[in-house]
């Protein structure tokens, strides 16, 4: 699993991978987010081969390409030396030519995907067959230069749970509402992420059944007290309700825009802006309605020896996570925020689409829940 841990480091730094499947798919793969003419000229003359943009089938559907899994874009030939290579494959990922693909998403192309969302990028990938790999190719896979992983290894890295969370350092952090509190961080182990388990009051004296909160970061909203979501609202009445409850558990979970990283986000904002509601936005991005998986926090309980709990949420995706991982969920509680004019849409979305138990709080006006 090193290499597929390094692979992703190197995605993130806009470097090219090697996915290496039959001599008929072996494809070298770059992160469309750091496409430039540079990166682009390098992949061509390494590869050699037909370069392709691949898209997840959730952005395929928002763009009218049927299907549900991974899609390949064809990409425009050049006319009369008018448009650059880039600007082809910018010109395709916001409006892909009519007319059936060339041939589907093949499996390296499909598990390069699968990268492209663990990095957590956007999810489109410019992939070029590299059955034949030139002497140019051949000399960086063989110096390591530059990195080889097989389908097979995407693949048991995406099931074994090789990613979960170690524990790294832990201090005592009074906080406003609860002083009693410890943090203790948590660090996935591909490096990419990490989490906090805070700890309000002392273990000790917890209540028989602790509360739990598992609150996904925001940026926008925790810190800087957003009107688009509820989180910080929500943060903080968790942590002063743990408190007064007697002790609890609040894991904080570095999961930005459900899932989606801080800079889809932001890209999904500005999509909202022209009319797209938010399960919308993410699609057209081409991600799910929710990206956030809940093994990590799972076996931040574990770890904590927490097995049975009362969780505060209005997501019946959480309670039904920590369920299957085996821990018991002894009750829930509703958290609700303030509903305003800048989230309403927004909560609305995720009462209708994405399933969370809000139509009650919506129809009558008062305050919402932001899971």
């Amino acid at each position: 699993m090193q290499r597929i841990r390094r692979a992703l480091i190197d995605l993130r730094r806009g470097e090219p991978v090697f996915i290496a499947g039959t001599d008929e798919d072996s494809q070298l793969v770059l992160a469309i987010e750091n496409l430039d003419s540079q990166r682009l000229e390098t992949l061509t003359r390494l590869a050699g081969g037909e370069a392709r943009l691949i898209i997840t089938g959730h952005r395929a559907l928002a763009l009218g390409i049927p299907g549900e899994a991974a899609q390949p874009v064809a990409l425009a030939p050049r006319q009369n030396g008018a448009a650059s290579p880039l600007q082809g494959i910018i010109t395709a990922l916001r409006q892909p030519q009519a007319g059936p693909a060339p041939r589907p998403a093949s499996p390296a192309e499909t598990a390069g995907i699968d990268m492209a969302r663990h990095a957590g990028l956007l999810p489109a990938l410019l992939s070029l067959h590299a059955g034949a790999p030139s002497e140019a190719l051949r000399q960086k896979l063989a110096d390591t230069e530059l990195l080889t992983v097989t389908p097979a290894e995407i693949e048991a890295f995406n099931a074994d749970g090789g990613n979960l969370p170690e524990r790294i350092s832990e201090a005592r952090v009074p906080l406003e509402g609860a002083e009693a509190s410890r943090f203790v961080l948590y660090r996935e182990r591909d490096g990419l992420l990490e989490h906090v388990a805070v700890l309000v009051g002392d273990p000790a004296s917890w209540p028989g059944t602790p509360g739990l909160r598992m609150h996904s970061a925001c940026l926008t909203g925790d810190l800087f007290g957003s009107l688009r979501c509820d989180c910080g609202e929500q943060l903080r009445t968790a942590v002063t309700t743990l408190a007064a409850d007697g002790g609890g558990i609040l894991l904080y979970l570095a999961q930005e825009g459900r899932g989606i990283g801080l800079a889809n986000k932001l890209r999904a904002y500005g999509l909202q802006d022209h009319g797209l509601d938010t399960v919308d936005a993410d699609q057209l991005l081409g991600f799910g309605e929710d990206e956030r998986r809940y093994e990590t926090a799972a076996a931040m309980l574990h770890d904590l020896g927490v097995a049975r709990v009362r969780i505060m949420t209005n997501n019946p995706a959480k309670v039904a996570a920590l369920e299957s991982a085996g821990i018991e969920i002894a009750g829930r509680e509703a958290l609700h925020g303030q509903l305003n004019s800048h989230n309403a849409r927004y909560l609305t979305a995720k009462a209708q689409r994405a399933g969370h138990w809000l139509q009650e709080v919506l129809a009558d006006g008062r305050p919402g829940d932001g899971d």
